[in-house]
C-alpha cells in the first residue's frame, strides 16, 4: 500500500492490516516503526521504533505483548527485555528506550506522525 502524507501524519496501513494483540512493521519517514494493535486497551494502537537497542536488530514488531507490573509492554524476541508501549522505556535496563511515535486510528486508516 502506498503511504499518503497529510500534514505531518502518514497513513501507513488500514486497521485490517493490523494483527490483533500483536505487532506489524511499517516504514515511516525512512524509519522502521513497530505498530501494535491492542483493541482492548484505551489507546488501541501503539508505535515504537522497530530496532532493538540491546540486540541491535529490527525485530520489535515480532515481540510478544502483554502486561507486566501494570504496564502494557512488548518483550524483545532477542533477549526478552520488556519495553513499555506508552513510554518506550526498558523495564530491565535503566536509561534504555525505544523511540515512541504518535499514532492514531482515523476510521480504518492507521496514521503515524512523521518525525521532523
Amino acid at each position: 500500500m502506498e503511504a499518503v502524507k497529510q500534514d505531518d501524519w502518514q497513513t501507513v496501513c488500514t486497521r485490517d492490516d493490523l494483527v490483533l494483540n500483536s505487532g506489524v512493521c511499517a516504514l515511516v519517514g525512512g524509519e522502521q516503526v513497530a505498530i501494535f494493535y491492542l483493541p482492548d486497551t484505551d489507546r488501541q494502537v501503539f508505535a515504537l521504533g522497530n530496532r532493538d537497542p540491546i540486540g541491535k536488530a529490527n525485530v520489535m514488531s515480532r515481540g510478544i505483548v502483554g502486561d507486566l507490573q501494570g504496564q502494557v509492554v512488548v518483550a524483545s524476541p532477542l533477549y526478552k527485555q520488556h519495553f513499555n508501549l506508552e513510554t518506550g522505556a526498558c523495564l530491565e535496563e535503566e536509561g534504555v528506550f525505544l523511540p515512541v511515535y504518535d499514532i492514531q486510528l482515523d476510521g480504518d486508516a492507521v496514521n503515524v506522525k512523521v518525525a521532523g
